[in-house]
């Protein structure tokens, strides 16, 4: 099979696909990979890497679009990319239908065998090409929080362990899960006051095992997340339910009432935003004000470290690309992972989430794969 690999457009985003070692073990496995110039440059790897693992460099995207039978990215297509969607070509790449009506819409239209990176499972049900970017954007949530605290930002002022004879900040996480475990970690780290809200008590009782004192937990409910965000300097949205639109758990009242200089940052943004007044940012224009609260919703944090991002997305996708690749669509239905993850064919969606979203018809991925 021949594997494409295009430099991604999306504002700000330094993140490649697939670095030259895994491009080495896919030629090795007897396929050709097709690499559009300086792909990976932003992340540190060279064209010259790439021709050394076996690639051939292409001038343009036009021409990687054109040549690939797999397509892989890190972002989803954005509109210009559209045009060069079609029925004999696979995509695989982070997709977030669900919050994306006019992406959906393309892909159905196409008539493009789409696999969503986000919706791959694990056998015991983890998702392992979410779980990375997971682990960087809930890291990088702390960082940002601690950044944007400081005065010449807008922020309060405080430093997130504070000094001798002074308060630490107070941050609230709504969402335990990987992204609100790693930001936890990483405040608590920093010295901050840390409470981690969750509605899964088996999840709160693993997170008081794992991190006893140095992070508090709670049940989340409308009450708490409302009472706690008041207080705070920093709320760190992590909701995650997969495949479908986040829900909106933090009221707009809620930040219009939050501490001067406070922080909200909504990580869930790439599955619309669990506040009531999020909307996608970028790495250009990160932040805008609600009252006196700083609200950051960039939709692709982990493009900040692009190398880090990109080598860990590499090692976790290379499996999941080779199995694709070795056996086409044809194999899909052999192979669990892939199979949840595949989400349009044929101008179908195979997604209960994705067409609940957005009010769509879907039929079941292997169904329609058995009826071929």
């Amino acid at each position: 099979m021949k594997i494409g690999i295009v430099r991604e457009i999306k504002n700000n985003e330094y993140r490649v696909a697939m670095h030259h070692a895994g491009v080495e073990e896919l030629i090795r496995s007897g396929h050709e990979v097709v690499v559009e110039k300086d792909a990976g440059v932003n992340a540190g790897f060279t064209n010259t890497d790439y021709e050394g693992a076996g690639a051939q460099i292409a001038d343009t995207a036009e021409s990687v679009w054109g040549e690939a039978d797999l397509l892989l990215k890190v972002k989803e297509p954005l509109e210009s990319e559209y045009e060069y969607l079609r029925e004999d070509q696979i995509l695989f790449t982070y997709l977030h239908l669900a919050a994306s009506r006019s992406l959906t819409q393309a892909l159905l239209t196409a008539k493009t065998p789409a696999l969503a990176y986000e919706m791959v499972k694990g056998s015991d049900g983890s998702l392992p090409l979410l779980a990375p970017m997971s682990i960087i954007a809930g890291r990088l949530s702390a960082q940002v929080a601690a950044h944007q605290l400081m005065s010449p930002f807008g922020g309060a002022g405080v430093l997130m362990g504070g000094a001798p004879g002074t308060a630490r900040a107070k941050v609230l996480v709504v969402g335990g899960g990987v992204v609100g475990e790693q930001a936890a970690i990483v405040a608590a780290g920093m010295g901050a006051s840390v409470t981690v809200l969750d509605i899964n008590s088996a999840r709160l009782a693993d997170l008081d095992r794992t991190h006893g004192t140095r992070i508090s937990t709670g049940f989340s409910n409308a009450q708490a997340i409302d009472t706690l965000a008041r207080e705070a300097d920093v709320v760190v949205g992590s909701v995650l339910l997969p495949g479908r639109a986040a829900p909106k758990l933090i009221k707009r009242e809620t930040i219009e009432a939050m501490r001067t200089g406070s922080i909200v940052i909504d990580v869930a943004i790439d599955q619309g935003g669990c506040t009531e007044v999020s909307r996608p940012t970028t790495h250009d224009d990160p932040t805008f004000r609600v009252g006196n609260a700083t609200v950051y919703c960039v939709a692709n944090m982990p493009g900040a470290v692009a190398r880090t991002a990109s080598v860990a997305l590499a090692g976790a996708s290379l499996p999941y690309v080779s199995a694709l690749a070795n056996g086409g669509i044809e194999g899909i239905p052999g192979h669990p992972g892939l199979l949840s993850g595949f989400s349009t064919f044929r101008g179908e969606l195979l997604h209960q989430e994705v067409a609940e979203a957005h009010g769509l018809p879907y039929r079941n991925a292997r169904e329609v794969l058995e009826s071929e």
